[in-house]
């Protein structure tokens, strides 16, 4: 490999969230990685920094010819640069949309398991989350479809987000099953947001497909958020852009983004973003390998070690979705017990609801010695947990 991704990076001590932990303990949480980011985007951090103005700055054209050239090279489908709109983050952008494309206590549809800031923003809002459960069979999450149908056709309903590629899970959306949420989304007058922040990070030999490449049918009902932060862990860049085909939903997207003042963009977002854009191709595709790694050494350590455990397969994202079943139906109790006891710090199943009370979420975006460090604690946790019950 060209990139170093085994270097151990001490993020201690840096005001990093993830990291703020105990001398003792190994955080596998939250969703960013140990990975220094792409060294082209860090020189065009570099020349940014060292021009040593910080005036205001516009989104030029050439920051939208570089989202768009990465999707067609990355994802095979090449959006309009018309359609795209420039805003500082995913979840601001989410918050925006729904205070004012809704009313308060409007139902807002989500996919449970799912993302657990998607019900802060929500229920902050003064509108309330309506669940259409995911069905878990043999190891894998499918659309209740006839439940999907009833809570879409509620009058109350009027957005539905649709976590593409799907977190925490990881399961990549097939175009069948897009499309088929999209044509429902649209029978009832339900906008569509899809939230595509993992969608860089899919497996090799797999591939997402953006929301805004379905047909037109469906895809005007719809905006779509994309972003180079968690492709190449620069969460801090607060960069994102939303691609809204129809003409009439992406001038009301963009006066609620100028309302809440979500579209001013910071002294590294523009630059490092096209850097990403531009000339991150083979880092991303080095990540991607890596990561690979990391989840094949879960799952063959796990099988062997742990075969109280299972590892969902998944197809996208540096995050592994871990079934308890066997051990608990409290993931939240287990997780601060395998705390305590090793130190390893994961994110409980609970958090993302649905039945994620009988799941643990692992952060496998870290050098491979944390990684091996970390299932050694895992499999130390669940036998002493296991010895206590």
């Amino acid at each position: 490999m060209s990139f170093d991704f085994d270097k151990v990076n001490n993020r201690r001590n840096t005001a990093s969230e993830k990291w703020n932990v105990k001398e003792n303990e190994l955080p596998m949480w939250v969703a960013d990685m140990d990975f220094q980011t792409a060294p082209e985007i860090l020189e065009a951090m570099h020349k940014s920094i060292d021009g040593g103005i910080f005036g205001y700055q516009f989104v030029p054209d050439k920051y939208y010819e570089a989202v768009a050239n990465w999707f067609e090279k990355e994802h095979n489908f090449k959006p309009d640069t018309k359609w795209m709109l420039f805003s500082t983050g995913v979840i601001p952008s989410i918050s925006a949309v729904i205070r004012h494309f809704t009313d308060v206590g409007d139902n807002i549809l989500l996919q449970e398991p799912n993302y657990n800031s998607f019900y802060g923003v929500i229920e902050h809002n003064g509108r309330n989350v309506t669940n259409n459960e995911l069905i878990y069979e043999n190891g894998t999450y499918n659309v209740d479809w006839q439940d999907l149908e009833k809570k879409l056709s509620d009058p109350q309903t009027t957005i539905m987000i649709v976590c593409n590629p799907h977190n925490p899970t990881g399961h990549i959306w097939s175009k069948d099953t897009l499309t088929r949420i999209g044509k429902l989304a649209k029978k009832y007058n339900v906008m569509i947001i899809s939230d595509e922040i993992h969608g860089d990070i899919s497996m090799p030999g797999h591939g997402y497909i953006p929301f805004s490449s379905l047909d037109s049918e469906v895809a005007e009902n719809s905006i779509s958020l994309v972003s180079p932060t968690k492709t190449f862990n620069m969460a801090q860049l607060h960069a994102s852009t939303i691609i809204a085909p129809d003409s009439n939903i992406r001038t009301r997207v963009e006066r609620a983004l100028s309302i809440d003042d979500q579209i001013e963009p910071g002294i590294l977002a523009i630059d490092g973003t096209i850097a990403a854009y531009t000339k991150g191709h083979e880092w991303l595709s080095e990540l991607k390998q890596y990561i690979s790694g990391n989840r094949h050494l879960l799952s063959d350590y796990v099988l062997k070690n742990i075969p109280e455990l299972s590892v969902i397969k998944s197809d996208a994202t540096y995050l592994a979705w871990i079934d308890c079943t066997k051990v608990t139906d409290n993931s939240a109790e287990l997780n601060d017990f395998i705390r305590k006891e090793t130190g390893l710090y994961l994110a409980e199943g609970t958090k993302y609801r649905g039945n994620g009370n009988q799941f643990l979420r692992i952060n496998l975006a870290t050098n491979r010695s944390r990684v091996q460090d970390g299932l050694e604690r895992l499999e130390r946790g669940i036998h002493a947990y296991l010895n206590n019950k």
